[in-house]
């Protein structure tokens, strides 16, 4: 099934008039002030889901067509992100990929284990699917688990939005999955993209980023960001 969709422009028109997409003063966990923040938890209603899952779904099969035979969602975020996107996959593109995430806790009744859904063995290829990177804390938390299951190839992560931040290090999260674990990471805009599209443009009535929004974020970009 051939669908094609405009999933930058969509997604950034999405959390700007879903409010996904804050602007103020806040604090990032790293302890920086930023006029900027993404907070993915304001995505609350089924139509939501739907299109952000079909933006996911139109990267992966532009970049990642048969790199992979399952989605993987660490908890908690990660977990409506990989099912709904499993489910998109295969209503637009007929890709019919498994889907496994994570339990916080090992379940010891029942059946038992760590991961629901699909079970990993060895040779499968995975591929994260995640909402932002901050500081890398999931995959660090994950990638072993998966590795002591099966012998499991991870390659590849998907998340929506790119900050561009560097660490403490210097270097920005995403260089920092491709040097600890070879992942490259796949973002499906940047903030950069997020501010050439918003920048004056009237969406629904209102203008989201103004010069003075684009000053400010510029100024955090250019002090904390790698661009």
């Amino acid at each position: 099934m051939k669908h094609k969709t405009d999933y930058k422009a969509n997604l950034i028109e999405l959390i700007a008039t879903s409010g996904v997409l804050m602007f103020g003063d806040f604090t990032t966990k790293s302890g920086r002030q930023t006029p900027y923040f993404v907070n993915s938890g304001r995505f609350v209603t089924g139509e939501h889901a739907n299109r952000v899952s079909e933006y996911y779904a139109a990267l992966i099969q532009e970049k990642l067509a048969g790199k992979f035979d399952v989605l993987f969602g660490p908890a908690y975020k990660g977990i409506p992100l990989c099912t709904l996107t499993a489910t998109a996959l295969f209503r637009m593109f007929g890709v019919n990929a498994g889907y496994c995430f994570n339990r916080k806790e090992v379940k010891t009744h029942g059946d038992g284990g760590m991961f629901v859904g699909w079970q990993p063995k060895d040779g499968d290829r995975f591929l994260i699917i995640e909402d932002v990177i901050s500081a890398g804390t999931s995959v660090r938390e994950v990638y072993p688990l998966l590795k002591s299951a099966a012998d499991v190839q991870i390659t590849d992560m998907v998340i929506s939005v790119d900050r561009m931040e560097r660490g403490s290090g210097g270097t920005t999260a995403v260089e920092e999955m491709r040097t600890e674990f070879g992942i490259t990471v796949h973002p499906l805009v940047t903030v950069v993209e997020i501010i050439e599209h918003l920048h004056n443009r009237e969406i629904e009535g209102k203008i989201y980023i103004n010069d003075e929004m684009r000053s400010k974020m510029e100024a955090y970009i250019g002090r904390y960001c790698a661009i």
